[in-house]
């Protein structure tokens, strides 16, 4: 879950879903028909099953549950194992070769591949769909297939939490929930560092601790999203040292219209506590205020400042069980060494059949971003890569999340995220925890909702 965190198309293509969908006007809901597909043809979450017809993408397996076969892992705050360690790239992109894979490479690779021919490259490794999900998680979602509902022009929904709402996308609304709302740790804590590499070289450091609590991931609990909280988070900057002890606390909820983000922030100057009623949006965060806030995990918060449209599904090269860049034996030294881009070698790319979701800014709206591209993982929803453009058209930053599973209920974690920025040759590596002395540590709870208050905030200052 991101710290800061409709009805309305049928989508019509090929089995194989490896070239662009076509997009018609409709407006019913699921049919039964639809639902019944989920843990048919379909998984349980909407993916389709089969392997794709060259084989390139294998079928659904699905057979582990919690930690994989022939791993060690020690629980959570400990180092996440690599259940794939073994494996090497059957294939590396590179500029020289980029023409020969170029149907399976978003619009961002292929820029980043054209700029920095002499550093970036694709490492390509095997597919694997190996994890599952309980089965009261799957019987949530052909719940919410039939019953779901977006709410106020699509900035809130009605659905039932501990699932995602909409398997069955039928619009850029639905598909942006489902994005919002993937399956993630209940609780977690952690502290994370943050490198901004300039193209000459230098290097900014932040680090922050955060913490977050999620009820609608809470394996307990499977209430309605009316009213409800989806996400308290916690954040306080270390570094850089003019910020340290700046302290934020957000509260999102299911409804941007009737409960918009309500966040507060501590400033140990002034050793006050501020509301910040417009947190969110283009504001900029993190280290030289390198990104803006809903660009945390790709896109969180409100959608009221886009349209928002499916352009399809298509079989691509993404950010994939990459463990690797969270591994304690890799160096930040090693990995931000490289000009342009993070070191490939500590990269790993898998081939996935992605939703596309586009986002275009509405008349009358400002953003830094005037449209973005994101690529969403079709088996767990996750927003793995984003093409974000400025307001002249042209591509500006290239975004990815290297996701990983975190064994414990399953849980999909958030690892190193990745900005590139085109148009000056530098970029963010936010969210590492490779040299930090635990891990995240997820699903534990022991977190309550009066830890993420303003008065929270003003104890901590006293």
């Amino acid at each position: 879950m991101s710290p800061f965190n409709m009805k309305g198309a049928v989508i019509s293509c090929s089995i194989a879903l490896f070239s662009v969908c076509s997009i018609q006007s409709a407006f019913a809901k699921v049919e039964p028909s639809e639902a019944a597909e989920l843990g048919a043809s379909l998984t349980c979450l909407g993916a389709q099953k089969a392997a794709s017809k060259d084989g390139k993408i294998p079928a659904f397996g699905g057979q582990w549950k919690g930690v994989p076969p022939g791993v060690t892992y020690n629980g959570p705050g400990s180092p996440l194992p690599n259940p794939y360690a073994n494996e090497k790239p059957t294939i590396v992109i590179t500029a020289a070769n980029m023409d020969q894979y170029a149907d399976h490479l978003s619009d961002g690779l292929k820029d980043l591949l054209k700029k920095y021919p002499d550093t970036m490259k694709v490492p390509v490794y095997a597919t694997h769909r190996d994890f599952a999900y309980p089965s009261w998680f799957c019987e949530n979602a052909k719940q919410n297939a039939l019953n779901s509902e977006l709410a106020n022009d699509g900035e809130g929904i009605v659905a039932t939490t501990g699932t995602v709402p909409f398997p069955i996308p039928k619009s850029g609304l639905e598909l942006y929930w489902n994005m919002n709302n993937p399956w993630g740790p209940w609780t977690r804590s952690d502290t994370i560092d943050q490198a901004v590499v300039y193209s000459n070289g230098n290097i900014v450091w932040g680090r922050a601790q955060e913490k977050c609590l999620v009820p609608r991931t809470d394996p307990k609990q499977r209430v309605s999203t009316v009213g409800g909280v989806n996400a308290y988070c916690y954040g306080e900057t270390d570094k850089p040292e003019r910020d340290q002890g700046t302290a934020i606390v957000s509260t999102d909820y299911f409804n941007y219209v009737t409960q918009p983000r309500d966040a507060y922030q501590y400033s140990p100057g002034t050793r006050r506590v501020r509301q910040l009623p417009s947190f969110g949006f283009d504001m900029p965060q993190g280290p030289g205020g390198f990104r803006t806030v809903d660009d945390d995990q790709l896109f969180n918060g409100s959608p009221e400042r886009y349209n928002w449209k499916i352009v399809g599904k298509k079989a691509l090269y993404i950010p994939y069980n990459n463990y690797l860049i969270s591994d304690p034996k890799m160096k930040y030294d090693d990995l931000l060494k490289t000009r342009g881009v993070p070191n490939p070698d500590y990269m790993r790319y898998e081939l996935h059949r992605v939703w596309v979701l586009e986002a275009t800014l509405k008349q009358g709206y400002r953003h830094q971003y005037a449209k973005r591209v994101l690529y969403i993982d079709e088996d767990n929803w996750t927003a793995v890569m984003s093409d974000e453009y400025d307001n002249r058209g042209s591509l500006w930053r290239v975004a990815m999340v290297n996701w990983v599973n975190a064994f414990i209920n399953n849980k999909n974690l958030a690892s190193a995220q990745i900005y590139m920025d085109l148009q000056a040759g530098s970029y963010l590596v936010d969210g590492l925890f490779a040299q930090q002395r635990k891990a995240p540590i997820i699903d534990q709870g022991g977190m309550t909702a009066d830890m993420f208050t303003p008065d929270a905030l003003r104890r901590m200052g006293q």
